[in-house]
């Protein structure tokens, strides 16, 4: 066992779902050396610098903060070599090349919020929800030179509830990914961990389930879908990035849908057909049913009930959804 004080760890970690890492790590008493997050960007409609919410947690405890332009600068190397890591823990980072993941002498280890082999990719949280998964979690494992493909260390589950977003996910996930932080680094200080190489969980059947990064097309609904695979990508991609559709009449609007649930029924509507009351009630044909809207925002407008939506656009039911 190594002592708290003598194992030194740099964290690597960039937004929020990171913090709550590093938060723990501290808590525990951790003896984090230094921290690496994204350069300042520019954000807002003044486009002024804004930082990374670990940059801001790190310079709230005092801690040497790192913001490296190119992680392939040597001169980067060097100054994590300076800091002379035991541990190196990633949460929500951009993908290190081998000569910066090799540094520590008990290696690199990443939080991935899934579980893997399954989803690997940037979007693993919305990916889960999109394809209708009952289960998931969070992973550790030790960095190697692919994308999310190194042996895991630990894992912890979770279940996915029928009404779960993904902001409602990413929270839960959040919480539990720091807590199996702490617990892996734990392990490896202590020296007392195995680690299970990755293509010995993957199926004979078939490859593990992807996570892509998702982009602003792909999160246009398909109102030819069933309902319960259109309310899975609804709430799969709220509320962020925001699955959206077009409306379309004499001019076409595109509206986010961000709250919505499934109703089955039998019918000969056209998907995408708009039926309301007016009032209060919005709901868009799909293959087997209805998707009742409960919170939209237009383009241009602020996000709000179904019921505030309608009465501003009282003509609603003059429009398609494509």
């Amino acid at each position: 066992m190594i002592p708290k004080d003598e194992f030194r760890i740099v964290f690597m970690g960039t937004p929020e779902f990171a913090v709550e890492s590093l938060k723990k790590l501290l808590e525990q008493k951790y003896h984090v050396v230094g921290v690496v997050t994204n350069p300042d960007k520019p954000a807002g409609r003044g486009r002024q610098l804004r930082e990374s919410p670990v940059k801001v947690f790190a310079r709230e405890n005092n801690l040497p903060l790192l913001q490296p332009d190119n992680l392939k600068d040597e001169n980067f190397a060097r100054q994590l070599e300076d800091l002379n890591p035991s541990l190196q823990v990633v949460v929500a980072f951009k993908i290190l090349p081998p000569r910066i993941f090799t540094i520590p002498r008990h290696g690199t280890f990443n939080l991935h919020a899934s579980l893997l082999p399954d989803y690997r990719g940037a979007a693993p949280i919305n990916h889960a929800i999109i394809n209708g998964e009952k289960k998931t979690g969070v992973t550790t494992f030790f960095l190697d030179p692919k994308v999310d493909t190194g042996s895991i260390i630990k894992w912890k589950e979770t279940n996915i509830k029928d009404h779960d977003n993904a902001g409602v996910l990413h929270d839960r996930l959040m919480k539990l990914g720091a807590e199996l932080v702490v617990e892996t680094a734990e392990a490896i200080r202590n020296e007392k961990y195995e680690t299970i190489p990755q293509h010995r969980l993957i199926k004979d059947d078939g490859a593990p389930k992807q996570a892509p990064k998702i982009f602003k097309e792909d999160c246009r609904i398909d109102w030819t879908q069933s309902a319960q695979k259109t309310h899975n990508f609804i709430r799969g991609l709220s509320p962020y990035p925001a699955a959206w559709t077009r409306m379309s009449d004499s001019d076409t609007i595109s509206l986010k849908i961000f709250r919505a649930r499934p109703q089955k029924a039998s019918h000969d509507h056209p998907c995408g057909s708009i039926h309301t009351d007016h009032k209060s009630k919005l709901k868009v044909a799909v293959a087997d049913g209805f998707i009742l809207l409960d919170e939209v925002q237009q383009s241009g407008k602020k996000k709000m009930s179904t019921e505030d939506f309608l009465k501003g656009f009282r003509k609603v039911d003059d429009y398609m959804c494509e």
